[in-house]
């Protein structure tokens, strides 16, 4: 579910969205669990290892990212927003010979 310019510029503004608002997002967060069929617990897990890939990579803020599903036009997606705090200095494996 990708945020619209109004809910931007609302967080950012410290608003709270509409009552009505959080009630169809949070709609739609159910309705994506029921179509993704994923029990809790495997969701989870899939959080989990989310976060632990990337931090490999980049240093997340924890407290403010998030992975979950989302819902738009009968088809679900996975949506992961984990804000970088900072590139992690990776070493890349040397290619292969003769590649």
């Amino acid at each position: 579910m990708s945020l619209t310019l109004r809910d931007a510029i609302n967080r950012l503004l410290g608003r709270q969205p509409a009552s009505a608002s959080t009630a169809k997002q949070r709609l739609q967060l159910v309705l994506a669990h029921d179509r993704s069929d994923l029990n809790p617990e495997l969701l989870q897990q899939m959080r989990r290892e989310i976060l632990e890939v990337v931090s490999r990579y980049v240093e997340l803020d924890l407290d403010e990212g998030d992975v979950s599903l989302a819902t738009e036009d009968r088809v679900t997606a996975l949506v992961a927003n984990l804000p970088i705090k900072r590139a992690r200095d990776v070493v890349l494996p040397a290619p292969a010979a003769g590649a």
